[in-house]
């Protein structure tokens, strides 16, 4: 099937065609048509599948008929709402591609930044509000937003909505919302939690699932390194130096730990960035921008950041931190081999995230190949093959060595006190014994 198949009208068919798209993947496939007679839909697929595509072609193809005989100002008729300002501004572009050749205004809302500009958008009037929670509930409370003439709405990674903690606010606004519209929701994994949502969300939908036995990107291939803490920076480097005209991303678990990598790069004369939720809006940005054009070689983001980062040939992602959620460890490599591309996905793992790793193995049901030796295994394989976790505790952490030595001098000079005690209590006992020996000898 093509997409000059599906029936789409022509402008939207002249604007996807500019954007080279030809074939629809699984996900556009199977969705596009049910969304196109109005049904409510439960998409489940892979990050990396092409999901903005699947439900931003038939509700943006829906608004082009509806928009020929539509009078007087524009008002909101199509939602998305998106977990973070960098989804939310790459769908923004996505659909302001496909709606080039039409007279449909698409506009993007979000915090970090002030939201005079955002208003003034609103008040002249938009086809398509694309949102992050926490901002559209802010301009909805003012009295900025209204769903009156709303007719689709969409709820765009909803298991990385839960995961931050926006299950309040995403049920605050469902409850604002107008009864009779056609909503999608989409996810990368479908938790109870997350089917719970869609029963309230949704009326009488279709579920497309793609290939749900496969937790990641087909053509993404995985594998990891065992390492020490303290070599990680080292592996790093040396794996960055090996691929030198590349585009990477690297995963911190923290934003402190992402600005640590930023600095030990810059030391080594690697030029990198790191988005986080700490940097600004302008900042992240600019990094984000810099990376996609090709003039940054490393992006060091956590994955709250990092969602939303869909960058053309990005064909390493590198887990400098092994996440301790495991369908992050999905998202995360989801961003290389993406739609048909391939691409690789290198995990580093020191011996207190093994637990983790085991975690994303049961997830993904299947083992993350190991990548075998490296130039930084010496420390790595004293931890490894230390016979106690206590002994591997003090190789690492030479703190509770030199504890745990004071300790035993402690224990030491205690006993020698008792004994020194003990002893020392005999003699009375012997004078007593003879002054009785003596007394019955008298």
């Amino acid at each position: 099937m093509t997409f000059n198949e599906l029936g789409l009208e022509r402008a939207l068919l002249r604007a996807l065609n500019e954007q080279g798209y030809e074939r629809p993947t699984p996900i556009q496939e199977k969705s596009i048509p049910v969304l196109l007679k109005g049904k409510d839909l439960l998409g489940v697929a892979q990050t990396g599948t092409g999901k903005t595509a699947a439900f931003g072609i038939p509700i943006l193809n829906n608004l082009i008929i509806e928009n020929k005989t539509a009078k007087g100002k524009r008002k909101i008729k199509a939602l998305v709402i998106a977990p973070t300002r960098e989804l939310a501004i790459q769908i923004g572009d996505n659909f302001n591609a496909y709606i080039k050749y039409t007279n449909l205004k698409a506009a993007m809302i979000f915090g970090g930044v002030k939201p005079v500009q955002q208003i003034k958008t609103l008040k002249y009037g938009v086809d398509i509000l694309i949102a992050t929670p926490g901002r559209l509930l802010d301009l909805m409370s003012l009295g900025h937003i209204s769903f009156k003439d709303l007719k689709y709405v969409v709820l765009d990674e909803a298991d990385q909505m839960l995961d931050m903690g926006f299950i309040h606010d995403i049920k605050k606004i469902i409850a604002k919302l107008p009864p009779k519209r056609q909503s999608l929701f989409f996810s990368a994994t479908m938790p109870k939690s997350i089917v719970e949502l869609s029963k309230k969300m949704l009326g009488d939908f279709e579920r497309v699932t793609i290939k749900p036995q496969q937790a990641t990107a087909e053509k993404v291939t995985q594998g990891i390194y065992f390492v020490s803490k303290q070599n990680k920076p080292k592996l790093l480097i040396h794996l960055l130096e090996q691929t030198k005209n590349d585009s990477i991303l690297v995963f911190s678990r923290t934003k402190h730990g992402a600005n640590k990598i930023v600095k030990k790069l810059d030391k080594v004369g690697i030029k990198s960035a790191a988005i986080h939720g700490n940097k600004s809006q302008i900042a992240r940005q600019k990094a984000l921008r810099s990376f996609k054009d090709g003039k940054l070689k490393v992006l060091v983001a956590t994955d709250i950041a990092a969602r939303g980062i869909d960058v053309d040939d990005l064909s390493l992602v590198i887990n400098y931190d092994l996440p301790n959620v495991p369908e992050t460890y999905v998202h995360r490599i989801g961003r290389t081999g993406r739609a048909n591309a391939s691409g690789t996905a290198i995990s580093f793992c020191m011996n207190e995230e093994r637990p983790y790793l085991k975690d994303i193995e049961k997830l993904i049901k299947q083992k993350v190949p190991h990548l075998g030796e490296h130039p930084f295994m010496q420390d790595t394989q004293e931890i490894e093959e230390t016979s106690s976790p206590v002994q591997r505790e003090r190789k690492e952490n030479p703190k509770t060595q030199k504890k745990s030595q004071s300790r035993n001098r402690n224990r030491n000079r205690n006993k020698d006190r008792d004994n020194r005690n003990s002893k020392g209590s005999k003699k009375p006992n012997n004078k007593r014994n003879n002054l009785r020996k003596r007394d019955s000898s008298n």
